[in-house]
């Protein structure tokens, strides 16, 4: 079986870009693309905020052309799911759905994060064509527009009061009489005028043909059904890292994050983690970017030190 020098699970902006630098740096990466290849970026439309496009590129434009980019450089691409991996011995065994085996001197984890859907019926369909989990990513293409956001926590209040920038009005939906959300964070956006909050209720469906026209509401206490009219629907119910092949191996927070010190690595010396796997705070695109040049220096240092010991 041939042994691999650094193995990268995940093809968003951070694992690419680790494969990049990784192939750079003549380490053979081999990085594993999910049966979903492209992380978040290839279910959102138009990127404006990556540096140097200055009219702004297409998610999956954006992921195509770094793939095309770690490939020029060497980077072996394999196709399939992680299904499990074994840290506790060296090599490291990574599995592939179910069947296969990779052993792997260092191993950079890339697998990002999902956003917490609510499952409603035309959810999925209009992803990327008024319905959106992310403001700074999208906020701009609805200037003048009127917006509902559906959570409760601070990154529900985040979010809508961001969106206030663009939008005409933002109203918040929330299935509870009080919100969880600090009350630095409740305070803002109940002072800010152009946030309106919809209490006690839940988002039945998303209304719309091709995009976004409202939502369908219904009150918990009441029963009472309604449509309320937006042209985008954002939703901030939180993010979950896609980390449960992990569990019981890294070390994590209370929400399943990767815990990283010392730029990327975690407390197993010669695995690193990058990107929205290890970052519920920034979770945008340049900064997973970052992260995944970081976690292919900190491997190509720890390979040098382990090599020379």
């Amino acid at each position: 079986m041939a042994m691999h020098t650094v193995v990268i699970i995940g093809s968003g902006p951070a694992g690419l870009t680790a494969a990049i630098y990784a192939a750079r740096a003549n380490l053979s990466p081999l990085l594993i693309e999910g049966w979903q290849a492209g992380g978040q970026l290839t279910t959102t439309t138009e990127v404006e905020n990556y540096p140097g496009f200055a009219k702004g590129i297409m998610g999956p434009e954006l992921m195509k052309e770094m793939r095309a980019q770690a490939e020029r450089f060497g980077t072996i691409f394999k196709t399939g799911d992680v299904t499990s991996v074994d840290l506790q011995v060296r090599p490291f065994k990574v599995i592939m759905d179910g069947e296969e085996t990779l052993d792997t001197k260092t191993l950079l984890i890339a697998t990002g994060a999902s956003p917490i859907t609510l499952g409603l019926a035309n959810e999925k369909r209009l992803w990327g064509h008024g319905v959106s989990s992310c403001a700074t990513c999208d906020g701009f293409f609805f200037k003048g527009k009127e917006l509902v956001v559906v959570g409760g926590g601070d990154s529900a209040m985040e979010e809508a009061t961001f969106l206030t920038k663009f939008a005409a009005k933002v109203a918040i939906i929330h299935r509870r009489d009080k919100l969880r959300a600090s009350k630095i964070m409740q305070d803002r956006a109940m002072k800010n005028e152009r946030i309106a909050f919809v209490w006690n209720s839940v988002v039945e469906d998303v209304l719309g043909q091709d995009v976004v026209s409202g939502v369908r509401v219904r009150n918990v206490v009441t029963g009472k059904v309604w449509d309320l009219p937006c042209a985008g629907f954002f939703l901030a119910v939180g993010h979950r890292p896609n980390t449960a092949i992990f569990t019981g191996q890294l070390k994590m927070n209370g929400e399943g994050y990767i815990l990283t010190n010392h730029g990327t690595a975690t407390n197993i010396p010669g695995v690193f983690a990058a990107g929205d796997v290890q970052d519920s705070h920034y979770r945008q695109a340049i900064t997973a970017a970052g992260t995944g040049c970081m976690a292919a220096i900190d491997a190509e240092r720890f390979l040098e030190t382990s090599s020379q010991g």
